[in-house]
């Protein structure tokens, strides 16, 4: 055992270790310059599980005695659990439903006492092990049609029940391990038609449906016309257009209305139509909204939020207020500080200079990510090394879009900063484990 362990000290990736630790530490200065009550004793207070940052302080614990537990295990522990770990997974998703708690809307956290449980958080580890595992068969043909429909079954089914437990944002984060698809040969179209809907959905909501179906005619019409030679070889290309633009239609006139009338909550409604400007349309309205009486613009709670996030993170200006000088995060001006809209400490606390170099170690946490994963040998090893870097990217590309009002307030953690115990020990897991399989990158993992 001593020999192996010697081995493993040597396989690990010091960068990536010191990255972690940097980005907790961060966490813990920004969740104590939010909650810190001047007068308090500052290190009784750590040290006493009263206050969030003192509870942040004993999950990072934790979270390095479970780094330190994964680092000991043998690295062909993790493909040989990992579909029992996805079927675990599953099942706690389930069990959501007759044991949950209301949370601020969600339904999807389980209570054990004073703490609290999110499966849905747990479920990015037991995908990314899953995935990978699958992908990493010996038979494995990705460019069949019925592998890629597993690998998508594999990962949407959490997103799925996830929003059954009214957690929209976290379910989205699943399509994250697309990425990870793509980078084992899933087709670009896939991809590219993804973010189709996407700005199909977005034109749906900014344009009047009649002059929006008009233009997606007109775009229709023109490919006919620039392909009739193609058309004429081959009929099945005219059926392949006519095709699209029906389902463009469909969902522009059906799904959208669907999809903000009975899928999202009035809370999610709100945010999506703050972030692109709008008042919600009559038709989506699920009650009443009030009326600014100056600017006769509808009031939202979502508009509030993020104009509060912008005040904060632009009043710090270039290098900031100092660490507990901030006025919007210190005395609540911006809701969910803690968790949320974390971000606006950095911002108001340390001004541009700190936003910059917090987003320069996401940057080289990514590409560190992605180097390790391109090292690997194990197609198991690289598979899982690109989930982990797909959820991460998810997570912070839109946890900071939200807070600077580019991406709607759809309530996901900023990684490793965020208030949040299991928030902290699932991306703790995700890299400690990456981490150890890295040590042994040399070996063939199935």
């Amino acid at each position: 055992m001593s020999q192996q362990n010697v081995k493993i000290s040597k396989g690990i990736d010091i960068v990536l270790i010191i990255l972690y630790l940097l980005l907790v530490s961060i966490g813990l200065m920004a969740i104590f310059a939010v909650t810190y009550k001047e007068g308090d004793p500052i290190l009784q207070s750590f040290l006493g599980y009263k206050t969030d940052y003192s509870k942040q302080f004993y999950f990072a614990c934790v979270a390095l005695v479970l780094g330190l537990f994964i680092l000991l295990t043998d690295s062909k522990f993790f493909p040989a659990t990992a579909n029992l770990c996805y079927a675990g997974g599953i099942i706690l998703l389930l069990l959501v439903f007759p044991f949950h708690s209301s949370v601020k809307g969600t339904e999807s956290i389980i209570r054990f006492g004073g703490f609290q449980f999110q499966p849905a958080e747990f479920c990015k580890i037991t995908v990314a092990l899953a995935l990978a595992k699958y992908l990493s068969l010996p038979e494995m043909d990705f460019s069949k049609p019925k592998s890629q429909l597993i690998a998508a079954a594999l990962t949407l089914t959490p997103a799925v029940i996830t929003i059954f437990q009214k957690e929209t944002g976290l379910a989205l984060v699943f399509f994250a391990f697309f990425l990870v698809m793509y980078r084992e040969g899933l087709p670009a179209v896939y991809i590219v038609t993804g973010i189709g809907i996407g700005v199909l959905i977005v034109a749906t909501l900014l344009l009047d449906k009649n002059v929006l179906a008009l233009i997606l005619t007109v775009i229709a019409g023109l490919v006919i016309l620039f392909s009739r030679r193609q058309i004429k070889r081959n009929k099945a290309i005219l059926v392949r257009i006519i095709l699209i633009w029906v389902v463009c239609v469909g969902i522009q006139r059906f799904g959208v209305p669907f999809l903000f009338t009975h899928v999202f909550e009035k809370h999610q409604v709100e945010r999506i139509f703050s972030t692109i400007g709008k008042d919600i349309p009559e038709e989506y309205l699920k009650s009443e909204v009030k009326i600014d009486e100056k600017t006769g613009k509808q009031l939202n709670t979502a508009d509030y939020n993020v104009k509060q996030s912008k005040i904060a993170v632009g009043s710090g200006g270039l290098w900031g207020k100092g660490l507990l000088n901030g006025t919007q995060t210190r005395y609540g001006f911006v809701p969910e500080q803690r968790t949320d809209f974390i971000f606006d400490t950095i911002g108001e606390g340390f001004g541009f200079v700190g936003s910059v170099v917090l987003l320069g170690l996401y940057l080289f946490l990514l590409f560190r990510i992605v180097t390790i994963a391109e090292r690997q040998r194990s197609v198991f090893s690289r598979c899982y090394a690109y989930g982990v870097a797909s959820v991460f990217f998810f997570h912070i590309a839109i946890n900071i879009g939200m807070a600077i009002g580019l991406a709607p307030v759809i309530g996901i953690p900023l990684p490793l900063i965020s208030y949040g115990g299991t928030s902290l020990l699932t991306f703790s897991i995700l890299l400690f484990i990456l981490i150890r399989l890295d040590a042994d990158r040399q070996m063939i993992l199935r």
